[in-house]
């Protein structure tokens, strides 16, 4: 195995027309390699091409054109075996009802072809927190059971490779929780994770590298440090040694923005390109104003996020 556990070349995916809607291309030249071992997160605004992606890698969705490889095996020399080596955990709450969730994890196992002495239902549904509920018919599962079961089928066959489709939307902070602890252990375990997230924060504290598309094109893939490095505003937060009122004059300055926050500290803006610290910290003091205590305020991704797309 290479270092990389999916490699994505000149990858294109065009919808042909149908009734009134015109041909739309989802997808237009993707070139991405996912490092084995990371937990990467591939983002972008609805219609961008996101769940196009996935579902080529998943054998779901044919291409127009390009090479996809997952852990060595190249879709079209190998598609069983490129297809054996990741698991998806989609979006949809996708369940027989009539089925248990050992029953829907044996189903599963058996259309991948692991043997029944290879099997590891009752030990993956122990993972997922749904070993009381094994016998249980699906249809009577809450939302956030059925959403564990999911992933559950995912791991089935021990893919190397798990791809996880907005796996907490709609779902509870315990279940939430629950699901990072897993995907932590996981990874831990050698396994490569890619996830699909709205919650940016979640990428943040999970992601160690991040591509983001958007109309059908990677505009940015970079590692989560030096993404949120790319943002040039930064924030100094200052609290005063004397209280200030809503009517107390602020720093000014070229390019500051000054706010008083409702907790009593001082936010100050400014673009680090063009204004250093302590020039800022200058215009604090020109302004009359003590320091007490002094913080720094970071970029989000969030800012990244809309920095890079809404201009696309």
């Amino acid at each position: 195995m290479n270092a990389s556990a999916i490699e994505i070349r000149g990858l294109r995916k065009t919808y042909a027309a149908s009734g009134t809607s015109p041909a739309k291309e989802a997808l237009k030249g993707i070139d991405l390699d996912i490092p084995a071992g990371s937990v990467f997160g591939l983002l972008g605004p609805n219609g961008a091409g996101k769940s196009t992606l996935i579902n080529i890698l998943a054998g779901l969705v044919i291409k127009s054109a390009g090479n996809v490889t997952i852990w060595g095996f190249d879709q079209d020399v190998n598609p069983r075996q490129s297809r054996a080596a990741i698991g998806v955990m989609p979006q949809e709450l996708n369940l027989d009802p009539f089925f248990t969730p050992r029953d829907a994890l044996e189903v599963q196992a058996g259309l991948y072809g692991v043997p029944r002495g290879q099997r590891r239902s009752d030990e993956i549904l122990a993972l997922v927190g749904l070993e009381d509920k094994a016998n249980a018919y699906a249809r009577t599962l809450s939302g956030g059971m059925r959403r564990r079961l999911l992933l559950a089928k995912a791991l089935v066959h021990a893919p190397p490779v798990l791809v996880l489709d907005e796996p907490t939307a709609g779902v509870d902070i315990e279940l939430r929780q629950m699901l990072w602890t897993n995907v932590r252990e996981l990874n831990k375990q050698g396994m490569t994770i890619i996830l699909t997230t709205h919650y940016l924060e979640e990428a943040e504290e999970m992601c160690d590298e991040i591509a983001i598309i958007n109309h059908g094109e990677v505009v940015v893939r970079d590692n989560t440090q030096s993404l949120l490095g790319r943002i040039d505003r930064k924030t100094i937060l200052i609290t005063p040694d004397i209280p200030l009122t809503a009517n107390s004059p602020l720093p000014q300055g070229p390019g500051l923005i000054s706010q008083l926050r409702p907790d009593g500290r001082l936010a100050i803006s400014y673009n680090r390109s063009d204004t250093q610290a302590g020039e800022v910290l200058d215009t604090v003091r020109t302004a009359g104003i003590g320091l007490r205590d002094l913080h720094t305020e970071e970029a989000h991704l969030e800012e990244v996020f809309l920095d890079l797309t809404r201009s696309r």
